[in-house]
């Protein structure tokens, strides 16, 4: 493969880490604040809450990129693709990721909220100190598989033309008409991608729940070099 055709697909990768990165966390902006609306007082903020939620989980993410990028400027607003990219995966992971935030906080036993409530502690100390801590512990092995599949999610950028991964591999078959080879390339490419998220996540859930005076079991990677060390 020339110079040129090898150029198309890190540019590709470029854009797919950026479409995975920025949309994983400007959708867990999203999540949270959809979760923690729909457990609030409010009735108007739960209603909101249920509303992106129920919306945007049942909408496909390549319907909401299509209205981004074609619907929208027809009312005079010109989305840059790859924010629009960003903000559509984003919209449709948060929904997802806003019911793993309202279940991981309702986890929380409410003899614990009790018990910070007899101390005198205000509801954002209640939240911040008692119930986020250990709520993000719970929450990341789910926003893990979410991240997952958002990079996945993130090939349909292709379709309106965005230069991420799946449409640099394209243009590298449209050129060497090695479609086998070119395919799959792009699956192990994707494989490994995932692959290196999921280490990164199982770190942070690690890292999170020591801060509780937890410990997690080591995942499938650390097991296999265990015993090839005490091999």
């Amino acid at each position: 493969m020339s110079p040129g055709l090898w150029q198309y697909m890190i540019e590709g990768l470029v854009v797919t880490l950026q479409l995975t990165i920025f949309g994983a966390l400007l959708g867990l902006v999203f999540a949270f604040a959809a979760g923690l609306a729909r457990l609030s007082k409010h009735k108007i903020l739960r209603a909101m809450g249920f509303l992106y939620t129920e919306i945007f989980r049942g909408m496909s993410a390549l319907i909401v990129l299509f209205w981004l990028i074609f619907v929208i400027p027809r009312f005079g607003y010109q989305l840059a693709p790859l924010f629009a990219g960003v903000l559509a995966l984003a919209l449709n992971i948060g929904a997802y990721g806003a019911e793993v935030v309202r279940g991981a906080v309702r986890a929380i036993p409410q003899s614990q909220l009790e018990a910070a409530t007899a101390l005198n502690f205000t509801p954002w100390q209640r939240t911040r100190k008692v119930v986020l801590p250990q709520a993000i512990v719970a929450m990341i092995p789910a926003f893990s598989n979410n991240l997952i599949e958002l990079l996945k999610a993130s090939a349909l950028v292709s379709i309106v033309y965005l230069s991420d991964l799946t449409f640099g591999a394209q243009l590298v078959r449209a050129s060497t008409q090695n479609t086998a080879g070119v395919f799959g390339g792009l699956l192990v490419a994707y494989g490994v991608i995932a692959l290196i998220f999921t280490v990164l996540m199982r770190f942070l859930e690690r890292r999170a729940a020591a801060s509780l005076g937890r410990t997690v079991p080591p995942g499938m990677i650390a097991r296999i070099f265990r015993k090839e060390a005490s091999a």
